[in-house]
């Protein structure tokens, strides 16, 4: 599979009919070929969550914690073509962070989707919680710029594989 298909593919823009982002990403997934997602519960990624539970062919999978959801994307990539992960806003990708970079270095197609604030959020220069304490929520963003090959602030979506 080209991973740089894979990049470009996830976030095809929706038609009227596809519903929501959440909605759309599941599907995408499955027809990627993705059927479990590792996933981290948190309070930035609960909605999203409910998609992936409602979409058929794809299975949620819980980890213990986001690196143990990165590595897991990482393995499931290596034998199954695509691997994808949920986490949580900055703790949780800061977190998966060291999992992508590893998976990033390997050339292997990992989705990495991690939530973030509310929209009505940016721009009012609060401090949220699961933040590194500053107002900026691209920090995150920044990060993850550097070890994969395409990133977009949406849901904070970055995928992996040079």
């Amino acid at each position: 599979m080209d991973t740089k298909t894979v990049a470009s593919d996830v976030i095809t823009t929706s038609n009227a009919n596809a519903g929501t982002l959440g909605s759309h990403l599941a599907r995408r997934l499955v027809e990627i070929g993705v059927s479990d997602v590792f996933s981290v519960p948190g309070d930035f990624n609960l909605t999203l969550l409910d998609h992936l539970i409602a979409e058929p062919g794809l299975n949620l999978v819980g980890c213990c914690n986001e690196l143990n959801a990165g590595y897991a994307a990482d393995g499931y990539a290596r034998s199954r073509g695509v691997g994808a992960c949920v986490v949580t806003f900055t703790v949780g990708g800061l977190s998966v962070l060291n999992a992508i970079a590893g998976a990033y270095s390997e050339n292997l197609p990992v989705v990495c989707i991690v939530g973030g604030p509310n929209s009505n959020d940016y721009g009012t220069n609060r401090v949220l919680h699961h933040t590194i304490g500053l107002p900026d929520f691209s920090q995150e963003l920044r990060c993850f710029q550097t070890v994969t090959c395409y990133q977009r602030l949406e849901v904070l979506l970055a995928c992996c594989a040079g």
